[in-house]
């Protein structure tokens, strides 16, 4: 019979990835703490969020189960800025954004290693426009329901899923 096993049973090879995550206006306290715990569990090198500083609170610190104590993080007021600097490093600026561009995530490729940005958008506005003007590449979730969105933190750990199995 299966039995489930606790944290520090598990085989998982530790492995960090050239992932940079950007976020354009995340504000919520819960979804701040759920970004930190899916970079964690994805080697994500680091999170930069940009307009809102992290929202770090109790409530964050609970959903993040100390993951904001092991990713790399930083708070940079405007997002163009630290995404034209990441541009100018090498990084391919990927946004999460349904546009009438966008390409479904099944369909993304990433060379072995190229460094990645991964741009996500706020709550209640997504992506600015301007800073999907200066994404590379627009990528989306296919989804089959009625609601053409989803939760940032949940889109978040499916599109770093498909990344990271890309560069294994």
């Amino acid at each position: 019979m299966a039995e489930q096993l606790e944290h520090h049973q598990h085989n998982f090879k530790q492995r960090q990835f050239p992932i940079t995550l950007v976020c354009d206006g995340v504000s919520s306290a819960a979804n701040t703490g759920s970004l930190f715990r899916i970079a964690d569990a994805f080697g994500v090198e680091e999170i930069i969020f940009c307009v809102y500083p992290p929202a770090f609170s109790r409530r964050m610190e609970k959903t993040a189960r100390s993951a904001h104590l092991r990713v790399t993080n930083r708070f940079e007021p405007e997002t163009s800025v630290v995404l034209k600097a990441l541009k100018d490093e090498g990084y391919r600026l990927i946004a999460l954004e349904i546009t009438n561009t966008s390409t479904p995530l099944k369909e993304l490729k990433i060379p072995e290693h190229q460094k990645t940005a991964l741009i996500i958008g706020g709550e209640n506005h997504g992506i600015a426009p301007e800073h999907l003007a200066l994404a590379d590449q627009h990528i989306h979730i296919e989804m089959f329901g009625i609601n053409s969105s989803m939760n940032v933190a949940m889109a978040t750990g499916i599109c770093l899923y498909e990344m990271t199995r890309l560069l294994k």
